[in-house]
């Protein structure tokens, strides 16, 4: 498809029922990216700096049962309904590029602004979390040379989202980070291996003066577990999955899920080893920033925390493309990066929207909550329930009593799990905002 400004209409064939909906050509780059690409964009998606706070915030509230057996489940889970997803981009005989556009062919008008509503939300939370993270990483650095607490962690959330802008005005779409992918693949490693490394060290070192007992009272318990399940569905997913298909050669059913394969098997590794190594090394005390528990030489922890702060604005990138997708295609802005009219509209534009998450991160910079809060206001309704809802609808023909059974029971049980996870997050925002003021120095 080629980048026009001009509008299709979409329309139900299951049923033969019309919706009036005006679907926008994008203004972006589609159908160009090998299925290898599109495996590490998955791959950078999942292997970024929120891995450094798996081990607090999964492995820490679930223990070692709850959160190796939850892990399992949920990389199962979230295959299943990733491909799921990844069937029906061609369904009705033209591609979904958009997430709400499948869910507005599928469902209606309504369905298309609902999805669109909560994607917002969820991306927009989980950039608020990246830029959260690369000021940590910041401050991190900071204070390995100079710990005079000068210079609060808001001020490093401010430096962040900064870069985040230079890089977003700099990149036009998901496509055009090409090299990037790369750069960001090596950044990972980095800071994956020195705190696999560095956390190995400090188990050996310390073999008795750890305990993996879940803390709190039984309610406490209850409320941390359930919020650490939500926790568990943002682990695996990006919640615009229909957005990276869009940029797939063909075949793009074979080729998306051919990248999904590659995601939960290779592309797991590293994320595992880190959060179990993590864990065992430092128990129910392990941080939610797994590189201010290690010890070594500062000059490796300072490398590990400038990558992590480096790869935190790639992979913000791609969680904002989205939002920087419908901004381009809406006001018509394609050609040359540094087309004038193109640069002055991505400062303001993307600038104006970073600002915004800039300033959301930096008032309650509290990463745990938010990513409990975002895989169960949005993750878990995007990836579980709305996945197996659209399969059961799109292809109701062609499926048995049984199969039907199963695609409602999952819709069911992710409802209930969407609820309990929310209130449980709200529970945990509400706790820390009485336990710290805002922009909070952490």
């Amino acid at each position: 498809m080629n980048a026009t400004g001009a509008k299709s209409r979409t329309s139900n064939v299951n049923g033969g029922e019309h919706f009036d909906i005006e679907v926008p050509d994008t203004a972006h780059q589609i159908s160009s990216d090998s299925w290898f690409q599109v495996a590490f964009v998955l791959t950078t998606g999942i292997n970024n700096a929120y891995v450094l706070g798996f081990s607090g915030t999964v492995m820490v509230p679930l223990g070692w049962v709850g959160g190796v057996l939850g892990l399992i489940l949920a990389s199962a889970i979230s295959l299943y309904a990733n491909i799921l997803v990844a069937k029906l981009h061609e369904f009705g005989g033209k591609r979904h590029i958009r997430y709400r556009d499948l869910a507005g062919f599928i469902y209606g008008r309504k369905a298309y602004c609902v999805t669109w509503g909560l994607q917002y939300v969820n991306l927009f939370m989980i950039n608020c979390g990246f830029i959260i993270l690369a000021g940590s990483a910041l401050k991190a650095v900071y204070v390995l040379f100079k710990d005079d607490h000068t210079m609060k962690l808001p001020y490093f959330i401010a430096i962040a989202g900064l870069v985040c802008a230079f890089f977003a005005i700099g990149v036009p779409h998901l496509s055009a980070l090409g090299i990037w992918l790369g750069v960001s693949t090596i950044l990972s490693l980095i800071f994956i291996i020195v705190a696999i490394v560095l956390s190995v060290k400090d188990g050996v070192k310390t073999p008795h003066s750890r305990d993996y007992e879940i803390k709190g009272s039984s309610l406490s318990k209850l409320f941390t577990i359930t919020a650490a399940a939500a926790n568990l569905v943002f682990v695996f997913n990006t919640g615009m999955l229909p957005e990276i298909q869009a940029t797939v050669k063909q075949p793009v059913v074979r080729n998306m899920v051919k990248a999904l394969y590659f995601q939960f098997t290779l592309g797991l590794l590293p994320m595992y080893a880190v959060m179990f190594i993590g864990y065992w090394a430092y128990g129910s005390s392990t941080s939610t920033y797994l590189l201010n528990n290690v010890n070594g030489p500062v000059w490796v922890k300072a490398l590990a925390n400038i990558s992590a702060f480096l790869q935190t604005v790639i992979c913000l990138h791609i969680f904002a493309s989205p939002t920087y997708e419908y901004m381009d295609t809406k006001f018509g802005i394609k050609g040359g990066t540094f087309v004038l009219k193109n640069l002055m509209f991505r400062i303001m534009a993307r600038g104006g929207y970073l600002a915004v998450s800039t300033l959301l991160s930096a008032l309650l910079p509290f990463l745990g909550d938010f990513m409990s809060l975002t895989g169960a206001v949005s993750t878990i309704p995007l990836t579980f329930i709305l996945a197996n809802h659209m399969y059961y609808k799109a292809k109701n023909d062609k499926l048995n009593t049984m199969q039907k059974l199963w695609h409602w029971l999952n819709v069911v049980f992710f409802s209930f799990m969407s609820v309990a996870a929310t209130i449980a997050a709200l529970r945990l925002i509400v706790v820390d905002s009485k336990n710290f003021h805002v922009f909070a120095d952490l």
